[in-house]
């Protein structure tokens, strides 16, 4: 379920990624896989590799637009399974707490094919 959420995410603002290169990187060890209890046809998503933390306010206008659209999109449950993935994660959740950020700040997230996780966030207002 997890993977399908972020594969629509990542579907949803291709052009933030290209945006996150231009930001600092934080490198996150891939974490500790658990054997799979999942049907063989699907494949496993691909390891964190790298973590990148983009504000909403910092992203060009029209990736700005694509973002809304997307957040507009989701539903309460989508962002709660979202932040509870994050919260499980070890890296991620300390990525975040580096920028002072928690779970709560982030609005969307994408999983790219080489392991590069991309977070856009809003601080609260």
């Amino acid at each position: 379920m997890r993977k399908m959420i972020v594969l629509a995410l990542c579907a949803a603002f291709p052009l933030a990624i290209s945006v996150a290169y231009a930001q600092t990187a934080t490198q996150a060890p891939p974490p500790a896989v658990a054997p799979s209890t999942k049907a063989p046809a699907q494949s496993a998503a691909p390891h964190i590799t790298t973590i990148n933390i983009v504000d909403l306010n910092e992203l060009p206008d029209a990736t700005k637009t694509q973002v809304n659209d997307a957040i507009a999109q989701r539903s309460d449950d989508d962002v709660k399974k979202l932040r509870s993935s994050i919260d499980k994660s070890p890296e991620v959740t300390s990525a975040l707490k580096e920028k002072g950020l928690t779970s709560e700040a982030v609005v969307i997230a994408s999983l790219d094919s080489k392991g590069l996780l991309t977070l856009v966030t809003k601080k609260p207002s």
